[in-house]
């Protein structure tokens, strides 16, 4: 596979989606992670830009090593509704003092994370494809608009580069979807409630089975019944 890209990260971490306090890691980068990535690789500022777009990612070497730290991290709860009101007009936008929200907590690391990655555009909507876009990002880098430095997971998990896949990078163990593997990721995010879209998986061959779509669910409401007192 020709298409392949090969990327590298020292040191960073996926956190599960139930973590609280001690920040557990997920051992094998999301779906959502990877897009996320992506994204910010190309310059593009809109999350539902390359909606569609189908991801194959596959792990090279051995699992990568957990190590535990300590550090300060900030924790708040997450408030929608009139309670974001309520904040904004006690600490003000964006304001979370460090007395109140910020305190030391465990984190898992993964160490020496290097990734194959293959991105199928076919189905996607947009006039100029996500995987045209990361083409011209790797041979043409001065096309490309695009701030901050570029990492993978968290922001302060810079990645050592993004190329073009090598025969002599390894082998590689790919994420196959499998409703009864093991591996669960997510693979999208929604950002205003926090909730995800998730995707079990297990490590194998390459086949279609290890694309994923990115595609945002459709949300639905339910208005709940009148009790019979009501009526």
């Amino acid at each position: 596979m020709d298409d392949l890209l090969y990327l590298e990260c020292p040191c960073t971490s996926f956190p599960r989606s139930f973590a609280r306090d001690f920040k557990e890691t997920y051992l094998y980068p999301p779906p959502s992670t990877l897009y996320g990535f992506l994204l910010s690789l190309v310059g593009e500022e809109d999350i539902s830009a390359h909606l569609g777009v189908r991801l194959a990612i596959g792990i090279l070497g051995n699992d990568s090593p957990i190590s535990r730290i300590v550090r300060k991290q900030r924790s708040h709860k997450f408030v929608v509704g009139g309670e974001v009101k309520k904040r904004v007009e006690k600490y003000g936008e964006g304001i979370y003092p460090t007395s109140q929200f910020s305190k030391p907590n465990f984190q898992e690391l993964l160490t020496d994370v290097r990734i194959a990655l293959k991105i199928d555009s076919s189905n996607e909507m947009a006039s100029i494809k996500l995987s045209e876009r990361v083409a011209i990002a790797l041979s043409s880098p001065s096309q490309i608009l695009r701030f901050g430095g570029l990492s993978l997971g968290e922001s302060w998990a810079m990645i050592n580069g993004i190329r073009n896949y090598r025969e002599t990078d390894g082998a590689i163990h790919w994420l196959v979807k499998d409703n009864r593997g093991l591996i669960g990721l997510p693979i999208w995010i929604n950002r205003n409630t926090s909730q995800g879209t998730f995707q079990r998986f297990s490590l194998g061959e390459y086949s279609d089975q290890c694309l994923v779509d990115i595609i945002a669910p459709i949300l639905t409401t339910t208005k709940s019944k009148k009790s019979s007192k009501d009526k």
